[in-house]
């Protein structure tokens, strides 16, 4: 199988593209990432030898280069995004552009060439939940700029699969934890700054709940999805694993060894969704898909990764880990 995935630089792409090659060594995987700073090619530096695997820079606004690449490939898997809801409050255009925009370039080629696509969306098109979970019929009732042009991309694909026929699928998935993600993200971002005795900021009252799943659970939920799944319907994909931030912060600081004074609480960003929650039946019935990485063993196992893999954060740019929260 020839895959194209895209934004595969980016934390779950890159986990993704590892993934495929523990367990689908005959696969061919090109990968175009633009390189924007969610990218690091240490990610997948073991594979830059693989005859199976070639990178291209490139952004999938590029209308052309997407067409080249695609007519190439069987499958496209779109990972490429914006997706910090902070970033997208002060400034949403690139999320236009990267999200809306970007997916409507992938989706002409797909329609042009009569290729398939998966698309990585987020639990967070459905918005906030004081009760309840979302089922993939559910309405999309997004609230930051983030969610709706995530939400807005759907909509797009289902327009192509209902007016022109073409073959997609839509994912979306809860909060995604493991190695190789950058550190503007709630766990990475507070084991960085407990290792460098730094203070953890954390919005609000930190009451505000997420859904976890280990990176590699949700991966391999997209190949199960990618050989089995039904063209034109979506798949939620969720752990069950709901907690609220401020006790993954008291975890990880308990876990590294530092104190919870560390804990600092700063003012909530505006429209702050208070709980996300999906429910994943029909991934788990249709597919037979399951988590194998229940949420202590990842978050040690992510922290062992952080400490042993200094190279991979150390040179980032040292502003992602001032004062200021995270998604």
């Amino acid at each position: 199988m020839k895959l194209l995935v895209t934004g595969g630089l980016g934390f779950i792409g890159s986990n993704f593209i590892s993934r495929v090659f523990e367990n689908h060594k005959d696969w061919n995987v090109v990968n175009v990432d633009a390189e924007l700073y969610g990218s690091n090619q240490q990610s997948l530096k073991k594979f830059e030898n693989n005859s199976k695997y070639s990178f291209v820079k490139g952004n999938i606004t590029d209308q052309k280069l997407m067409e080249k690449l695609i007519s190439k490939s069987d499958v496209v898997i779109n990972f490429a995004a914006e997706s910090h809801v902070d970033r997208s409050i002060s400034d949403a255009r690139p999320f236009i552009d990267s999200n809306i925009l970007g997916v409507f370039t992938l989706l002409e080629a797909i329609k042009k060439l009569g290729k398939k696509l998966i698309h990585i969306s987020t639990d967070e098109v459905y918005g906030s939940f004081n009760s309840g979970s979302a089922k993939e019929e559910t309405r999309l009732d997004p609230s930051s700029p983030y969610a709706a042009s995530k939400a807005s991309a759907e909509l797009l694909i289902q327009s192509y699969i209902t007016t022109y026929g073409c073959d997609a699928i839509i994912t979306r998935c809860t909060n995604n934890f493991g190695p190789k993600q950058f550190p503007e993200k709630l766990i990475p971002k507070t084991i960085i700054l407990a290792l460098n005795d730094k203070k953890i900021p954390i919005y609000g009252t930190g009451k505000n709940i997420r859904d976890w799943i280990f990176v590699d659970d949700h991966c391999d939920a997209i190949i199960d999805v990618l050989l089995k799944g039904k063209s034109g319907e979506s798949y939620n994909i969720s752990a069950g694993n709901e907690i609220d931030n401020i006790t993954i912060i008291k975890k990880i600081l308990t876990i590294i060894g530092k104190p919870l004074e560390n804990i600092e609480f700063v003012e909530d960003r505006p429209g702050h969704d208070f709980r996300y929650s999906m429910e994943s039946t029909k991934i788990r019935n249709n597919l037979g898909w399951s988590q194998n990485k229940k949420f202590e063993e990842g978050l040690k196992k992510t922290i062992e990764w952080y400490l042993e893999n200094e190279e991979w954060w150390m040179h980032l740019d040292q502003k992602i880990l001032d004062a200021t929260p995270w998604k």
